[in-house]
């Protein structure tokens, strides 16, 4: 199940933190989603997998692919793939710029989190680089040391 966290408005259904240690994120874009009801429906349920997800842009559209969506329980008939490409609505010019960096630089598109905003579904897409070996074990040692160093203030404070 997703963890659902809900702080200024927003209600987070789904984070990819694979994303976070695999990429360094450059910028993030607010994108809404093009689903069908009983995705909708699962959605509301957590059951969203954002692990593996990436995006592509073909024909000047902007699609999600990867993202996993459980059949909705009681969808019968309704239930859509639950693999199946997604598209994500942005404006033109964003995904003309998204794309002109992507094909230019060697970037990323990633799906960072899902979340609902004033009762639709928001997706935050990433525009990242990929971290190289030596760049996740300095992530995960700074991490590491942060946490020993909260630690010992807390120790030290009782």
């Amino acid at each position: 199940m997703a963890d659902k966290t809900k702080d200024n408005g927003l209600e987070t259904v789904a984070r990819n933190k694979k994303a976070f240690h695999d990429y360094f994120v450059l910028e993030s874009y607010e994108a809404g989603i093009e689903l069908f009801g009983t995705e909708v429906k699962s959605v509301r349920q957590g059951k969203l997998n954002l692990k593996d997800a990436y995006c592509s842009i073909d024909g000047g559209e902007l699609f999600v692919n990867g993202m996993h969506i459980s059949p909705y329980d009681h969808g019968n008939i309704f239930n859509r793939d639950p693999m199946r490409k997604r598209r994500l609505l942005m404006h033109k010019k964003e995904i003309n710029k998204l794309f002109g960096e992507v094909q230019q630089q060697g970037m990323a598109l990633i799906p960072l989190s899902a979340y609902f905003k004033k009762g639709r579904l928001k997706i935050q897409v990433g525009l990242c680089k990929g971290k190289k070996l030596y760049d996740k074990r300095e992530s995960i040692a700074r991490r590491d040391a942060d946490r020993e160093a909260r630690r010992e203030l807390r120790d030290r404070n009782k």
